[in-house]
């Protein structure tokens, strides 16, 4: 704790994001940065609690904990950063983080909401130093290849290239493993390459990251699909384990009157194809979904409907709304939401902010449901049927959305995004494989174990979990790391 007063003396400060209205006009990230000693002064905030529960997350504490999935050692790097020792924090960072130049820009940072900090006053800005440190990290040279000095011998096939499927196949290849990744897109990353609009996470940051792990000696394979391209089964006799790292890409739908017009489109059909078009051709090619001129109303309320409407701004929209079944957050936190709780609270994210300044209001309507789309002659969506509902308890319990007699609404739509979510992964691996399921279709395996039913085949991230956070994502890619390496090897050095 290098300032002892330094939480008590220097108030929580971020580096200032661009003027919404000018952003909307590109592609790049809406921050700007922070001159280096305002970052260590901010560092200088940290307390290091005798019991840090910023970095003291864990999976059998339940959804609602907060602290750092990957246990950041983060008040020892807030305390080298506040010193200017900048290198030995990236050392620090990276003994638990594969990649911090991605949690450090898009994860929710559950470490700030159980900050100790945090339950008197605005937390440390830990999200803002993690991507500070890796920042300067590839910045001054200090982040290069980690190759293993020798090979083992053993094959690894990891079947997607997302977050858990990065960390696991980093890991296994500094144990020496010679690791090949399957990705069925034309570039690999998963949702950080197609999923993650590039004002949150410019994708020149993710190839700088593929680039460093080809150059560790990964190979990465696309435009391959498991199971189509390649048998399940082929992959598992070529190899000596096989690691499912699929996502949950299945999205929740809305089957109401009118879903098959046209116009009605998945979050991801929409964000996906935008980011290949501007990453081909700077959307010179057509190839996406163009809300330029519509009507566009966005349904669901998470960050993917964020995005949508960060996506459909620069796309010139007439205008855009967003709705959201769940009632609005409040203010601040409640008495059903205490620390170190991940917090609940209403926040205005950078889509927010920008259909704010454009249109001059938050483009969020709450406890709304659609009941049907209607279209014109041409089986074109033009517009929704919405009512407003109230959450009611049932007997057993269970909280049911009821509609309020009168609050019907008619929204004019001509094109609407379905953001509402993601049920589980898709079968085609796990049903070739053999893979047994748990009751929401995803990949039986136990947490800390990611060993399936099928001998050698091992699971990790949201096509084991479920949809959660990237830096989950992480946990469990490196966690079935260890799991494959002990496999392999009898025993396994490798940290989770």
């Amino acid at each position: 704790m290098g300032n002892p007063t330094g939480f008590l003396n220097i108030n929580r400060n971020l580096p200032e994001d661009r003027d919404p209205v000018l952003r909307v006009g590109d592609w790049k990230e809406v921050h700007t940065e922070m001159a280096v000693s305002d970052i260590q002064s901010q560092a200088s905030r940290c307390m290091d609690c005798g019991v840090p529960f910023c970095m003291a997350a864990e999976s059998a504490q339940g959804p609602g904990i907060a602290g750092c999935p990957v246990n950041n050692l983060i008040p020892e790097w807030n305390d080298l950063v506040y010193r200017g020792l900048w290198k030995d924090a990236l050392a620090r960072l990276l003994k638990t983080n594969n990649f911090p130049e991605f949690t450090g820009r898009v994860c929710p940072a559950p470490c700030e909401s159980s900050c100790v900090l945090g339950i008197n006053a605005p937390p440390v800005s830990i999200k803002h130093h993690e991507v500070s440190i890796i920042d300067r990290g590839f910045e001054m040279g200090w982040v290069t290849p980690n190759i293993p000095e020798e090979r083992t011998g053993k094959t690894v096939a990891v079947i997607g290239s997302g977050p858990a499927g990065l960390a696991c196949a980093a890991q296994l290849n500094s144990a020496g493993h010679t690791v090949t990744v399957y990705e069925r897109a034309d570039r690999p990353g998963g949702l950080l390459m197609y999923g993650i609009p590039n004002m949150k996470l410019e994708k020149h940051v993710v190839e700088r990251r593929i680039k460093l792990m080809e150059d560790e000696g990964i190979t990465f394979v696309c435009n391959t699909t498991i199971g189509k391209d390649i048998a399940a089964d082929k992959l598992k006799e070529d190899f000596d384990t096989v690691v499912i790292c699929t996502g949950a890409t299945v999205p929740r739908d809305l089957p109401v009157e009118g879903r098959e017009l046209k116009g009605v489109n998945f979050a991801m059909e929409f964000l996906g194809a935008n980011t290949k078009s501007l990453m081909d051709s700077e959307l010179e090619d057509g190839n996406y979904i163009s809300a330029n001129k519509k009507h566009v109303v966005v349904i669901g309320g998470g960050d993917t409907g964020t995005d949508c409407v960060g996506t459909s701004l620069r796309h010139g929209c007439e205008h855009v709304q967003q709705l959201e079944i769940m009632p609005q957050p409040t203010n601040s936190r409640t008495a059903g939401n205490p620390w170190p709780q991940y917090a609940r609270v209403l926040k205005v994210d950078y889509g927010q902010e920008e259909a704010i300044a454009i249109q001059g209001d938050d483009p969020r309507s709450y406890l709304v449901t659609t009941k049907k789309f209607v279209g014109d002659e041409d089986g074109n969506v033009k517009e929704l049927h919405t009512c407003q509902i109230e959450w009611q308890k049932q007997d057993d319990g269970r909280m049911t959305p009821v509609d309020v007699p009168g609050s019907e609404k008619v929204i004019k739509a001509d094109l609407v995004l379905l953001a509402m979510g993601f049920l589980g992964p898709e079968g085609g691996v796990l049903d070739q494989l053999g893979v047994e399921k748990d009751p929401r279709s995803n990949a039986q395996a136990e947490y800390g174990k990611y060993a399936t039913n099928v001998d050698g085949v091992f699971a990790a991230g949201d096509a084991r979990r479920g949809q959660s956070l990237i830096v989950w994502a992480i946990n469990e890619g490196r966690g079935a790391a260890q799991a494959v390496d002990a496999y392999l090897m009898g025993k396994s050095y490798l940290p989770r």
